[in-house]
């Protein structure tokens, strides 16, 4: 092939393979040597096992050419977030208290990939247990900034060409945020559209996976592979999910009709931020009504922050007991202040969540989408913290679909993301929206 194996989208990749034009082999060894030649910079990778990931793609190679059946990811190679269990590597939830950790099973999304034909890389980089504190991942545009998190490894992996797909999770803004950063797609479905066993819990009320690619397609299909019931999970549903590729594939048949909520605190925006969002707005003219949000709406920010605390005390009451001195002195002072979170006050919390989710679902009764900042501005300097996850918050807490797209550049000619939020349990319908807008912007170019 003309082009370097290891820059194919993955859904060229898919059809490489599928013709006999690439080898699962070839793929592989061109996305080990571009972290091999990268890495060193960017440290998206906590674990990487080369050896395996060639046998994996060899017994790809081998399924294919006798002819035996294939699945939708088949050969390609994607990267996990270090929360992921796998049993065959390590996950070690970006902090010393877990080095070695190796556990008996896959998490059911591994056992997805795997029936899906996929190759699995190794592990990504993520910070302190999928919170606050940063690791050591730097931004691919530029090193001296940050990739953002708690994806960080997942971001930067699809932003350097290591792999076409990687997959990450959200309970703020861990997947939206580190892929505006890094100038990927990112796309969080409804909650309960992927499982979640298998994983590092730190909110069984908003913990959420999601996936990075390089095209809309590339998540959509991504999400299939991975999306399913399971009953360990309190938060998945037994029914159909949405036909994520389907959806990123299709023609809007009307125009939809966007909303956007002037929030109080997009005063955070940073100027090239705002002026590219109102670029934006400019563009699509009469499609976007504009609306001042109550102060309800704003207010639960604070509501996610208290589920998210509460909850993360209890799930992890253990470790923190056992391993306070191994702790960052950036999460310290959020679990002291979540241990002082009452029962009632949580409940309550709790209360607000479910009237959140009642809010949105009136609200797409008149609305295809809601369009929003993805993150403040372009990544901050590296050792300045992950960025603000305020802009989504509101989203995450009420479960709904997300997507950034790599729509915006910044002063430092760094990506800037936009954001689409879609109704709850009907992303293909987001994903066509998402697909429309990237065109209508193209055209008015």
């Amino acid at each position: 092939m003309k082009q370097a194996p290891h820059s194919l989208t993955a859904t060229e990749a898919v059809g490489a393979i599928a013709s006999g034009r690439l080898s699962s082999v070839d793929l592989v060894k061109s996305c080990l040597a571009r972290i091999d030649e990268t890495d060193g910079a960017i440290h998206a990778w906590a674990y990487l096992d080369p050896d395996s990931a060639l046998a994996q793609a060899a017994e790809a190679d081998r399924i294919r050419k006798a002819g035996l059946a294939t699945g939708p990811l088949h050969g390609v190679p994607v990267g996990l977030k270090d929360i992921i269990d796998t049993r065959d590597m390590p996950t070690q939830r970006g902090t010393q208290i877990f080095a070695g950790r190796q556990t008996d099973d896959d998490a059911r999304i591994v056992e997805h990939l795997r029936e899906a034909g996929a190759v699995i890389m190794g592990k990504t980089v993520t910070t302190e247990l999928a919170f606050v504190h940063a690791n050591e991942t730097r931004n691919p545009h530029n090193p001296d900034y940050s990739p953002g998190g708690s994806s960080s490894g997942s971001a930067a992996a699809v932003a350097a060409q290591h792999v076409p797909l990687a997959i990450g999770t959200q309970t703020n803004g861990s997947v939206i945020r580190p892929a505006s950063f890094c100038g990927t797609f990112g796309f969080k479905p409804t909650r309960g559209v992927i499982s979640r066993s298998g994983l590092l819990q730190t909110s069984v009320s908003l913990d959420q996976v999601g996936c990075f690619g390089r095209t809309l397609a590339d998540v959509a299909l991504l999400t299939d592979a991975i999306g399913g019931y399971d009953q360990r999970d309190p938060c998945s549903f037994a029914r159909p999910r949405p036909d994520m590729l389907a959806g990123a594939q299709a023609e809007a048949p009307v125009t939809p009709d966007l909303a956007w909520f002037d929030l109080p605190f997009y005063d955070r925006l940073t100027d090239d931020a705002r002026d590219g969002l109102e670029a934006v707005l400019e563009i699509l003219g009469p499609q976007v009504t504009r609306m001042s949000a109550a102060d309800t709406l704003s207010n639960l920010v604070a509501v996610q922050a208290r589920i998210h605390e509460y909850e993360i005390c209890q799930h992890l009451a253990e470790t923190f007991d056992a391993h306070w001195d191994m702790l960052s002195d950036t999460l310290k002072p959020i679990i002291t202040r979540g241990r002082q979170i009452s029962k009632i006050e949580y409940e309550d919390a709790l209360a607000v969540k479910v009237s959140a989710e009642a809010f949105f679902a009136d609200l797409f009764t008149e609305f295809d989408a809601i369009i929003a900042p993805s993150a403040a501005g372009e990544a901050p300097r590296f050792g300045d913290g992950t960025g603000d996850p305020i802009f989504c918050t509101l989203w995450t807490l009420a479960g709904l679909p997300c997507v950034t797209l790599p729509l915006l550049v910044g002063a430092n000619d760094l990506p800037i993301g936009v954001q689409l939020i879609g109704p709850a349990e009907k992303d293909d319908r987001l994903l066509r929206t998402a697909s429309w807008l990237q065109n209508h912007l193209a055209q008015a170019a």
